[in-house]
């Protein structure tokens, strides 16, 4: 019997990094495990529906970084669940025996977390779930879609089982972990608390693929090699990184018979691709959206932007990784030929997305323990010195790419914006540095930097 995978998220990246994974091991002739996948929120161009229509298989394209394309068949996924109000299927899939792991990709922003990384009880969508945890609605928050999946499992008798974050934040699987214990706390559901503590794992993650968002022309592409007409296409880069914590309850797939990692402990590896390709990945979109520019590679190819994410990286964040097991510069020129490439273009606004919970998760740590090492900040306030201009830039209308942000907060981004000192309104805000905020080493450092990153601007015409 073929055990199964449950995945919440169906979005581009799922299909590019984890089905693809998944068709590694049946290409292998293993074929004990697949997924099942869905959106636990609705989508008006919901890809289960196109899926379904093509027996839920598509082609994936891939683009090395000298420019060459392969396409391949991805057939992992045995069934895509169209979104419905209620989520009956999905949480059918969920509750059966055979399904052992339960893996998500829902944004960073969607895990609603505060500055010290915990629940934010306070959060209007946190407290929307609670409300429909204690109507025992799944609702559509990944906490409340969780709780309504376990208890029906644990109403079933069908087994412990593994709940797997594939999300870009540090130490995820146990910040979901303790933040699921939070929501349950809020909800008063004691009983449930306790069968998931004493039936479930959350192992951490690394997930690593660029996967920029599919076009008309990626369809052309596909038609043309395959002779296959293909509304569920997905591209991605040649590169895939997978690496997980070996901590799953109840079986998982041979993931390491095909490049898999997995390891003891992620936190090394998840370091390094945080503080280094996912920040400088933010501080090349927030410098070439000030600077114009429609495409990660176009801004790399400034040689000021490429200067300093490199700045970055070898000042600001190799002094906090080391000693590792990775060779970091081979990794940093790894990354950045990655980010140039013009195969694999992908979009200033996507990585745009969301700098309101990438700020805090991928830049913050790294100037937090410089400032407690008291090493230099000069390379590392630039970054935070280009989100405050697009930020600015943003509010006046200036901004040349559209800017969506999950984690946004209109009263915090308000007040920064209104400021007569906006530097130092957006140096106090708890939201964006936690314990730093109103630190004036901090402040003192992202005013220095100022200078550099309104010169970013393309008209220079916003002011610190």
């Amino acid at each position: 019997m073929t055990s199964t995978v449950l995945h919440l998220g169906l979005g581009a990246f799922h299909r590019a990094h984890q089905l693809a994974t998944m068709q590694d091991l049946h290409d292998a002739g293993d074929t004990r495990w697949a997924y099942v996948s869905g959106n636990i929120r609705p989508d008006p161009l919901d890809p289960a529906v196109i899926l379904r229509s093509q027996e839920c298989a598509y082609t994936l394209e891939t683009v090395s970084p000298a420019g060459e394309r392969t396409w391949r068949r991805i057939t992992s996924l045995r069934d895509a669940l169209p979104w419905t109000p209620g989520l009956g299927e999905l949480l059918a899939v969920g509750a059966e025996a055979s399904t052992r792991i339960v893996s998500f990709t829902v944004t960073e922003a969607g895990y609603q977390l505060d500055s010290e990384g915990r629940l934010d009880a306070a959060a209007g969508e946190v407290q929307k779930a609670v409300a429909d945890a204690q109507a025992g609605r799944a609702g559509g928050s990944i906490y409340s879609v969780l709780a309504a999946i376990l208890r029906l499992r644990r109403d079933r008798n069908a087994g412990p089982i593994t709940l797997l974050c594939c999300d870009n934040l540090r130490h995820n699987g146990r910040r979901v972990q303790r933040a699921f214990a939070d929501f349950l706390a809020l909800a008063g559901d004691a009983e449930l608390a306790a069968w998931t503590a004493a039936n479930t794992s959350f192992p951490n993650t690394m997930v690593d693929r660029i996967t920029p968002v599919a076009t008309p022309a990626l369809q052309e592409r596909v038609r043309a090699a395959t002779g296959r007409e293909d509304l569920a296409a997905v591209g991605a880069e040649s590169y895939l990184q997978w690496v997980l914590e070996d901590d799953f309850r109840n079986g998982r797939p041979a993931w390491e018979n095909v490049g898999a990692q997995l390891v003891q402990a992620v936190e090394p590896y998840e370091e390094a691709k945080i503080r280094v390709l996912n920040a400088s990945h933010s501080a090349i979109a927030w410098a070439g959206s000030l600077a114009g520019y429609r495409f990660i590679d176009e801004a790399l190819r400034d040689t000021r932007i490429r200067a300093l994410a490199h700045a970055w990286i070898t000042d600001a964040v190799f002094d906090c990784l080391r000693p590792s097991p990775i060779d970091l510069e081979a990794y940093r020129d790894s990354i950045l030929e990655r980010f140039a490439s013009v195969s694999n273009r992908d979009t200033v606004e996507r990585v745009l997305a969301d700098s309101f919970s990438k700020l805090p998760g991928f830049v913050v740590p790294t100037i937090r323990e410089r400032i407690r090492r008291s090493l230099p900040l000069d390379s590392a306030a630039v970054l935070p010195a280009l989100f405050l201009q697009v930020l600015l830039r943003w509010h006046a209308g200036r901004l040349e790419v559209h800017y969506r942000d999950q984690a946004y907060d209109a009263a915090v981004a308000g007040a920064i914006c209104a400021a007569g000192d906006p530097v130092a309104v957006f140096c106090d805000q708890p939201l964006l540095w936690g314990e730093l905020a109103g630190d004036m080493r901090l402040e003192q450092a992202v005013r220095a930097a100022m200078d550099a990153a309104t010169a970013m601007a393309k008209d220079a015409s916003v002011q610190s």
